[in-house]
């Protein structure tokens, strides 16, 4: 995925692959594990500690999923900004070499506590920043690691929006926009004679 990135005195454009793998791991396989970092541990934690000074990322998007639960039954929730423009999620990312020396450079999304929106859906969302935190964000000397959980506060739910997705996403084969659209009204019932 493509990811945003403080270089030098400029931000770039690096693609990685999501779910953070730490320098120091033995095995890449602990990605699958770290694909998302709660915001109020950010701090404790030895996998992203060390990555708040100077290993942040924004993770551009224009929207993401949620599944809501009823019952048994998992329905996609498309979340966007209500008038459907780009975001960027705040996350961490770091550099992991093979035995060999190849490199595989890898993010996490930093969550925290839903918003109202969000709430009945899950209790999480993706730290969603605005531009001008976004761009303080990617800046190692604006915003200083232990004065962090500052910005680390759920995105305003009155810019957003969810419609329910089509059930074409809870099947990893599908790949393509008709994942996102909105799903199908459901068909009417059967009629009854009077």
């Amino acid at each position: 995925m493509p990811v945003i990135v403080r270089q030098g005195d400029r931000n770039i454009v690096k693609l990685m692959r999501w779910g953070l793998v730490p320098s120091w791991a033995q095995d890449p396989a602990i990605g699958n594990q770290l694909i998302n970092a709660r915001c109020e541990t950010l701090d404790q934690r030895a996998s992203f500690k060390q990555l708040l000074g100077s290993r942040r990322c924004l993770v551009p998007a224009d929207g993401f999923l949620e599944w809501r639960r009823i019952g048994k039954a998992k329905i996609p929730m498309r979340v966007r900004m209500k008038d459907q423009r780009p975001f960027t999620m705040a996350g961490l990312w770091d550099v992991w070499r093979d035995p060999d020396g190849r490199e595989l450079y890898t993010f996490t999304i930093i969550t925290a506590d839903a918003n109202k929106l969000l709430r009945p859906i899950h209790d999480r969302m993706p730290l969603i920043l605005d531009p001008l935190v976004a761009k303080q964000w990617l800046d190692p000397t604006a915003i200083d690691p232990r004065m962090i959980s500052v910005v680390m506060v759920p995105f305003p739910s009155e810019l957003m929006e969810t419609y329910e997705a089509s059930r074409r996403v809870n099947d990893p084969k599908n790949d393509s926009p008709a994942c996102i659209a909105p799903a199908a009204p459901e068909p009417p019932g059967p009629l009854f004679d009077r």
